[in-house]
């Protein structure tokens, strides 16, 4: 049997490699309920644009990326293309909101948080004051009685990894309180269009509103890598010129201006996700020991009263599921996991294991 202190631990979730070493099998052969990916992808209508789209492979990509920003800007409407900037996933786009919030006194972060905020924001020397989110009957809360909200805010809508969802009256005020607001939104496509509360219709109005967004995880493309940011024209063409002259390959591109249409996978996500979420935190609140938050995003946070990294290994080894520990998020520590939602076959089978582990004998 491996023991959990003869290998490294992942610090993010998907790692199937180090998940499969534990488990003693192929990568193929681990259920991966530890990235938050969408099941049903990538779409056919992704895999088409990749097929028509080799012969450009030859050719460097359109550095302005116009037929990807346009079609960006359709499902944002009125927005205009030059108000949107693709990037190799979200994750590059927070770097350079990174350095944009570090020129700022401080940057408040809500916590727990994405662990990505923190490589991104200590790269440039961020001054970071932490902005811890309170836990009550079930829901956390974002509460900061007597903060003196200047400099710069980061915080993810749902929030990862506690899956709730913030409504817009409860953000809003931070644009007049800050001085720059970074909105992560990179599951809230996984609400449908009336649930969303998301901030991008108040990008014009506010030169001191960021939004991030990812079509990784909803399209299930994280192989590809590619997100988008919205924000002033002014500020987008600033990390234009930092950057990559051509960060977004030619397949990415294409992919992204073609999913985007893709209207009968997009419902099928959300008709999906609303059934199967409640089954998971159904079946997991019947568990001993387990605690599973309701959350808006296509994962669970979930509480367990046994050290989860002892968990984990055993699910590995006689189940070869993967779950997402917490480790990396400090505040939670070793009494939490994070389960992404899948197909309802695939959720049974994770609980069916969890119950076969954690039942009494």
């Amino acid at each position: 049997m491996v023991s959990a202190q003869s290998l490294a631990r992942p610090g993010h979730g998907g790692n199937l490699s180090w998940a499969a070493s534990i488990a003693g099998c192929s990568v193929s052969d681990v259920l991966d309920f530890s990235a938050s990916i969408n099941p049903w992808g990538p779409p056919q209508s992704a895999l088409e644009a990749i097929q028509t789209h080799l012969g450009d492979l030859k050719a460097y990509p359109d550095p302005q990326y116009r037929v990807l920003r346009e079609a960006l800007s359709q499902i944002h409407s009125p927005l205009e293309p030059d108000w949107i900037l693709p990037g190799n996933g979200a994750a590059e786009l927070l770097t350079w909101a990174g350095w944009d919030l570090a020129q700022h006194q401080a940057t408040y972060l809500p916590t727990p948080a994405f662990g990505d905020y923190r490589r991104s924001l200590s790269a440039f020397q961020a001054s970071v004051i932490e902005w811890p989110l309170s836990e009550r009957e079930g829901q956390w809360l974002l509460t900061a009685p007597g903060l003196d909200k200047r400099g710069g805010l980061l915080i993810n809508n749902p929030h990862n990894p506690t899956g709730r969802l913030f409504e817009r009256d409860v953000l809003i005020p931070f644009l007049e309180q800050f001085d720059l607001v970074v909105v992560d939104e990179a599951f809230m496509d996984f609400l449908p269009p009336q649930d969303q509360q998301s901030l991008v219709d108040l990008v014009p109005e506010y030169k001191n509103l960021v939004i991030l967004r990812s079509l990784t995880k909803f399209y299930s493309i994280p192989g590809l890598r590619l997100g988008y940011a919205i924000a002033h024209p002014s500020r987008l063409h600033r990390w234009q010129r930092w950057r990559d002259p051509w960060p977004v390959n030619v397949l990415a591109a294409a992919v992204g201006a073609a999913v985007l249409g893709d209207r009968a996978f997009q419902q099928h996500t959300w008709d999906w996700l609303i059934k199967a979420r409640s089954q998971l935190l159904t079946g997991l609140a019947e568990l001993p020991g387990l605690r599973p938050y309701p959350g808006a995003a296509n994962f669970l946070l979930v509480y367990c009263s046994q050290p989860v990294p002892q968990l984990q290994l055993s699910l590995l080894q006689r189940h070869r599921i993967l779950i997402r520990d917490c480790l990396s998020f400090a505040e939670l520590g070793q009494h939490y996991f994070r389960v992404a939602i899948r197909t309802e076959a695939e959720n049974q089978r994770l609980l069916t294991a969890l119950t076969d582990i954690l039942s009494p004998v």
